[in-house]
């Protein structure tokens, strides 16, 4: 069997010219923890907006979550919120904890063909987490929620939407994502899928972000991104 944790070889990703990447604990590392101040700001719109404690506010967050795949389509289909205003509130955070990462910048300008993110965050979020990480200027594009109709990642209608806007040839992009189940649609697509893991072993992950290594969705998985682009060229 594979060892889909090995470093990839050069000839794995020989055919890809299209580069996907998703945002949040991906083009940086899972311990940076940003979506922690993402998830707060979330629980208190949410508490604000209907009333309830800081508890029951989480709850439902989080069973918005499950339900619909965001907070927000929760939010739009059962309260029809403004949905530029909870963005809004939701990436009001610090960045100041990332760091350029100079290896990592180079080894994605390295890659040849197109770079893309495509994130369920905004556009605005992921230009300042890039433009902290020293990589923004590599990417052609970023398709975010907005561009998606709010529709999140891993809605089949979003990749499809994403791909036909860049006129993407799927069998020769690969994708880059921190959630297994944001795999199942490129890998269906004929992507070739990377899963980035914690690279702190001990970090907390919750149920639906632990892969499974014999899912077909994921053909790698990393805790270390730039180790791994590195290893492809």
């Amino acid at each position: 069997m594979t060892d889909k944790r090995a470093l990839p070889q050069p000839s794995d990703f020989a055919h890809v010219t299209e580069w996907v990447f998703d945002l949040d604990n991906t083009l940086y590392p899972h311990h940076v923890d940003l979506f922690a101040q993402i998830d707060r700001n979330m629980t208190a719109f949410v508490a604000e907006l209907l009333g309830l404690d800081a508890g029951e506010a989480r709850k439902l967050q989080k069973q918005y979550y499950h339900e619909h795949g965001t907070t927000l389509r929760g939010l739009m289909h059962h309260h029809g919120i403004d949905p530029a205003a909870f963005l809004e509130a939701a990436h009001r955070i610090d960045y100041s904890g990332l760091a350029a990462d100079e290896g990592l910048s180079e080894a994605i300008k390295a890659l040849p063909g197109r770079k893309f993110i495509l994130t369920n965050g905004t556009v605005k979020h992921a230009e300042e987490a890039a433009r902290a990480l020293g990589v923004l200027h590599h990417f052609e594009d970023i398709f975010d929620i907005v561009a998606a109709d709010f529709v999140p990642k891993p809605a089949g209608s979003t990749y499809d939407k994403f791909a036909s806007l860049h006129r993407v040839e799927t069998r020769k992009a690969a994708m880059f994502e921190d959630l297994p189940r944001n795999l199942e649609i490129p890998r269906a697509l004929g992507m070739k899928t990377v899963l980035i893991v914690p690279v702190d072993k001990e970090h907390h992950l919750e149920r639906w972000e632990i892969p499974d290594e014999n899912d077909p969705v994921i053909d790698h998985i990393t805790d270390n991104l730039a180790d791994f682009l590195r290893a492809i060229l």
